[in-house]
């Protein structure tokens, strides 16, 4: 039986959008950025409502946390999506997230798709093709390693999420110059940010990357809320099952890792590297200063597992990056 909890979610967003329609409202398609193989696509996207039909994308203007989440998400909503010339009917989840796979033949590097729904605009997402021959990629995480958030406290996480202004979030030391040096010196890499984050801030934190001159790639996110069997989803649960899902899609590629060491990265990372040893690299991890540390709660206790898989420790993105080199990795 549906989690009461979930059934009181999907009558309010249903409320809400016979508000937002009645009062002007427009369906709006959110663009994410996506990845594939030469044979299939995943695409990710948002169906919301919104007051003028358009996603906010101004990467200056000075936005309120909260702001994310005052789009009214399209339940179950029907859209299509045009990509290697062909189109495809996808269907939005409850939280009107589109994630969906699409078969196709395409070439390795960036390509795009085009995406609507009835009475949208049609819009743009970039989808990074990732082929046989790429067998280096960069998984990261982005609360404490590429941003300062100082998670998750759950007052200061609320703060940060949804009063802080976003551009009063300043980016991690070094981890910027780290990440441009690996994406220099091995070309066409494939770059994901993994995060517990939801979909509501993926146009924030784009936003942020963005500015701080992080490499481009697509953002792997969750939504918040009740689920069917649970009050809450499970961040640590997103993080594994992703992992696992990018080891079975691309089997030939070996993954450096890169995590904190205040939340459950270490342990997460850590049972990564026992179950696929063949897909790792290493596993570079951030230390939180002593402040840091006690905001987050502490710090994690999952070092180290993974027989033959280095596992690297710095206070910034210019530690980790020497201590690579000593690795041979950069």
């Amino acid at each position: 039986m549906m989690h009461t909890a979930a059934r009181v979610e999907d009558t309010l967003h249903s409320w809400f959008a016979r508000r937002g329609l009645d009062r002007g409202y427009r369906p709006t398609v959110i663009p994410y950025d996506s990845y594939g193989g030469v044979h299939s696509v995943r695409i990710l996207a948002r169906t919301v409502l919104t007051k003028d039909g358009r996603p906010e994308t101004h990467m200056s203007k000075s936005i309120r946390g909260w702001r994310s989440f005052r789009a009214v998400p399209l339940n179950k909503e029907v859209a299509w999506v045009r990509v290697g010339g062909q189109e495809h009917v996808v269907q939005a989840d409850r939280g009107g997230v589109i994630d969906a796979e699409i078969p196709g033949e395409f070439t390795p590097g960036w390509t795009t798709a085009e995406l609507w729904c009835e009475g949208s605009e049609v819009v743009t997402a970039s989808i990074r093709i990732i082929g046989p021959e790429q067998t280096f990629g960069i998984i990261s995480d982005i609360d404490d390693t590429v941003m300062v958030t100082k998670l998750p406290r759950p007052l200061l996480a609320a703060w940060n999420t949804f009063v802080l202004d976003e551009h009063a979030r300043s980016a991690v030391a070094g981890m910027a110059v780290l990440y441009d040096r690996l994406v220099y010196l091995k070309p066409d890499t494939p770059m994901f940010y993994l995060s517990t984050g939801a979909w509501n801030v993926a146009p924030t934190l784009k936003r942020f990357l963005s500015r701080h001159l992080y490499p481009a790639g697509p953002l792997l996110l969750t939504d918040w809320g009740p689920t069917t069997d649970r009050v809450f989803r499970s961040g640590s649960e997103h993080k594994r099952s992703t992992l696992a899902r990018l080891a079975r899609e691309f089997p030939w590629v070996k993954w450096l890792l890169i995590g904190d060491d205040g939340q459950h990265d270490e342990e997460i990372y850590g049972e990564f590297v026992e179950n696929h040893p063949e897909n790792v690299v290493a596993v570079a991890i951030r230390e939180l200063s002593v402040g840091e540390a006690v905001w987050a709660g502490g710090r994690s206790k999952g070092a180290g597992r993974g027989r033959g898989v280095p596992w690297i420790y710095a206070p910034d993105g210019a530690g980790l990056a020497s201590k690579l080199m000593e690795r041979g990795i950069l």
